[in-house]
């Protein structure tokens, strides 16, 4: 029976392995929620590389299931895509040392007006690590009830909340109707879950080692 476990950069490797090291780093952007810093990179076979980060403080995602195996989605306007698209409830890790849950429940609150007696990490990951460090933990929220909700502001004054039964929303994932990265993550990780009967879910304060430091611990 599988463990879950999968090796990870730091199992053992038969042969020696290149140590990618920064010999200059420098600041070439910094902006309202994200930066960029262009690193210098020693390379397998000798020489350097630039490599241009972006920095991001992370975020936190919720499929929020109700008891007739729903879930509440946002379709909310996102200016680099000149769209709205339909995403979970979500926000940034933007207040220094609060836990990623409260971050969570803090956002389901306050985007769809909504809480929730179980928390549960559902899946996590690591956006675009290609150009970014950007980092998303998903929690699952089951136990839902409605409370009230603080007004609006920017876009999300824009936005509206839509319930799908999550099998839908599976499926239109598939067609193609759901794009949005942590959305397609979230419902797709929250249908296997399902399927295992939300079996081996890892607690809602469990370990995030790619959390930002700034954040703290998640």
């Amino acid at each position: 029976m599988s463990t879950g476990q999968i090796p990870t950069d730091d199992t053992p490797a038969e042969a020696p392995r290149h140590e990618f090291q920064v010999t200059e780093s420098r600041e070439v952007f910094a902006g309202r929620i994200i930066s960029v810093r262009s690193d210098t990179v020693t390379m397998p076979g000798g020489g350097t590389s630039q490599r241009d980060v972006v920095e991001h403080p992370g975020a936190v995602g919720v499929v929020a299931l109700d008891d007739s195996e729903r879930i509440v989605t946002v379709r909310q306007y996102r200016h680099p895509v000149r769209r709205r698209l339909v995403e979970l409830p979500a926000g940034l890790l933007d207040q220094p040392d609060e836990p990623a849950v409260e971050a969570a429940k803090r956002e389901l609150v306050e985007e769809v007006g909504l809480e929730a007696e179980r928390w549960d990490v559902l899946v996590d990951g690591l956006i675009s690590p290609g150009m970014a460090n950007e980092t998303i933990r998903i929690f699952l929220a089951r136990d839902l009830r409605a409370v009230e909700q603080p007004e609006a502001e920017h876009e999300e004054l824009d936005m509206t909340v839509e319930w799908l039964p999550l099998t839908d929303a599976v499926d239109a994932i598939l067609a193609g109707g759901i794009e949005n990265g942590m959305a397609v993550m979230g419902i797709l990780a929250a249908g296997e879950a399902r399927r295992r009967g939300f079996e081996g879910l890892r607690p809602a304060d469990a370990p995030w080692p790619s959390k930002p430091a700034a954040g703290g611990q998640g």
